[in-house]
């Protein structure tokens, strides 16, 4: 099981916390590399003799280019590089397996909470459907974990531990007899699904959607169980894990002769320290091998190694606890009864064992930030400026903080040929658009006094122009429709009435006829008159 010290590193207040977890041994580096090391050291100091005391004078020169070679070559090994990502993969990898492990807890509080009935049936429900999931559990991690394997090797120990039934063993086995590629831990989630849904139909679950909540965890179970077999069957490819072992172990085999004090007259090579001892050739060879073995021993969790999953424990804990949620606990609470803050809604202060212990409420980062006062700047216009203000304020506007705001009313007018739209302010208006639909793009010619005018006065001229234009093409288009309705209902009409139409034409080219006659005569009679005078 992986060894916890997190209670002891949990308050630095002296120097070096971790230095009390240097004297550990179980899960500890020197536990994991003391083998490594051992035949490190004895490889270096065999050389060492060898070349001290057992070549000749005439050898000695060759065995001291070795070492030159082997120390001014081995570091274009790029050791840290390689090693440093393949751990990182290692241990992101080992915390996502082990976030992967699914737990039965949620389903066993759906199914006490939803399952029904205190009677027999029911509580034999609620208890084969935890049996199955904790089974399915078990199946997986003994495809994977050699520890659980060698506890449960066959149907017989699942049997003995009370997770199987010998009917149920006896279906497996004909499964594997007729199916024998494929595992079969999915089957005990199909038997907990036929469960539930034979629950529903009894009524023992009251809607669809308390059984669809109880699938769909069932099927989020069956979805860890699987990414544990993926995780199993695909590991870190075989040709990563092949590069950093071969770049560790021929880098520290060049160490051996690299490392090496030799009888020559420079400095990296002759000094004292190294003839007796490598210390730093340890501490590098500590280092770097240490890594790989942390990679070495994450890379399978489910394995016998110290800081492997505790898998064991847990079976045992699923089991208990399952039973325990859907069976013993079931529609069970304690009895309700006031808090003791019930007459004050919420409590102003908690009390605590210790008074001191009592620590202030957190602020915000800006809570006490000072930020200094601004100080106004009253800024008064020059002579020029106010030459140009044309705008001119009563005493009443300076103390009036009213603001009345009007709208101007528009006004439609249209005929046969022409559509006009007005503006009223206070009874004034003012025509805007006046002219023929022909032409309703006419450019407007007005020029504008840009002198005394900002952009934002421009800007809002502009867009005033370009809604009058938009006007202007609704009430052009409103007046063909109007023109089309009207010529329609026309010559409807007239089809109707042809005869009576034709009749009142000529009464009213005989009323026509009679009236310029009369016009005529009364002419006549004034010229007459001025002739006689």
């Amino acid at each position: 099981m992986t060894v916890s010290y997190t209670a002891e590193v949990a308050t630095c207040s002296h120097f070096g916390c971790f230095w009390k977890l240097l004297m550990r041994w179980r899960a500890s580096i020197y536990k994991i590399i003391w083998v490594d090391l051992l035949a490190f050291l004895s490889c270096f100091y065999f050389m060492a003799v060898i070349y001290r005391y057992a070549l000749r004078d005439v050898d000695k020169p060759i065995f001291e280019d070795i070492v030159m070679y082997c120390h001014s070559y081995s570091n274009l090994i790029p050791l840290s590089f390689v090693l440093g990502f393949y751990v990182g993969i290692i241990i992101e990898r080992w915390w996502n397996q082990y976030i992967t492990v699914p737990w039965p807890d949620p389903l066993a509080v759906y199914v006490s909470a939803l399952v029904r009935g205190q009677d027999e049936h029911g509580r034999l429900m609620r208890r084969t459907i935890m049996r199955y999931v904790c089974l399915a559990l078990t199946m997986v991690l003994s495809m994977i974990s050699p520890v659980i394997k060698r506890r449960f090797p066959t149907y017989d120990q699942l049997i003995e531990v009370g997770l199987l039934n010998a009917n149920e063993a006896n279906i497996m086995k004909a499964m594997d007899v007729k199916f024998p590629k494929h595992p079969k831990y999915w089957m005990p989630i199909v038997w907990a699904a036929s469960i539930v849904t034979r629950a529903r139909k009894e009524g023992r679950i009251w809607d669809d959607f308390s059984l669809k909540s109880m699938i769909d965890e069932l099927n989020k179970f069956r979805a860890g169980c699987n990414m544990l077999i993926h995780y199993d069957t695909i590991s870190v490819p075989l040709v990563y894990t092949q590069v950093v072992t071969l770049a560790v172990y021929s880098y520290f085999v060049a160490s051996i002769f690299g490392h090496q004090w030799i009888d020559r007259d420079i400095k990296h090579y002759n000094n004292i320290v190294s003839y007796y001892f490598p210390l730093f050739s340890t501490l590098e060879f500590f280092f770097f091998m240490g890594w790989l073995k942390v990679a070495e021993t994450l890379i399978c969790p489910f394995g016998d190694d110290d800081d492997d999953f505790e898998l064991n424990w847990l079976i045992d804990r699923n089991l208990q606890v399952s039973y325990l949620i859907v069976d013993e606990m079931h529609n069970d609470h304690p009895q309700l009864v006031r808090d003791q803050y019930w007459d004050e809604v919420f409590p102003a202060e908690l009390p605590y064992a210790v008074e001191s212990d009592r620590a202030e409420h957190p602020e915000a980062s800006t809570a006490r930030l000072g930020i200094p006062k601004v100080v106004p700047v009253t800024v008064t216009k020059s002579e020029v400026s106010l030459e140009n203000d044309f705008t001119e304020f009563d005493d009443e506007d300076e103390y009036n903080t009213e603001v009345t705001i009007r709208f101007a009313r528009r006004e439609f007018s249209w005929s046969k040929s022409s559509v006009s739209v007005s503006y009223s302010y206070d009874n004034q208006s003012i025509d805007t658009l006046d002219e023929k639909v022909d032409e309703e793009n006419e450019v407007d010619t007005r020029t504008l006094d840009s002198s005394n005018k900002d952009d934002f006065d421009r800007l809002k001229e502009k867009r005033d122009r370009e809604r009058v234009n938009r006007q202007k093409q609704q009430a052009a288009l409103a007046m063909e429709l109007i023109k089309g309705d009207l010529a329609s209902n026309g010559s409807a009409r007239s089809s109707r009435t042809n005869v009576p139409q034709k009749s009142s034409e000529v009464q009213t080219d005989r009323s026509y006829i009679s009236q310029k006659k009369r016009e005529d005569d009364t002419d006549n009679d004034k010229d007459s008159e001025e002739s006689k005078k």
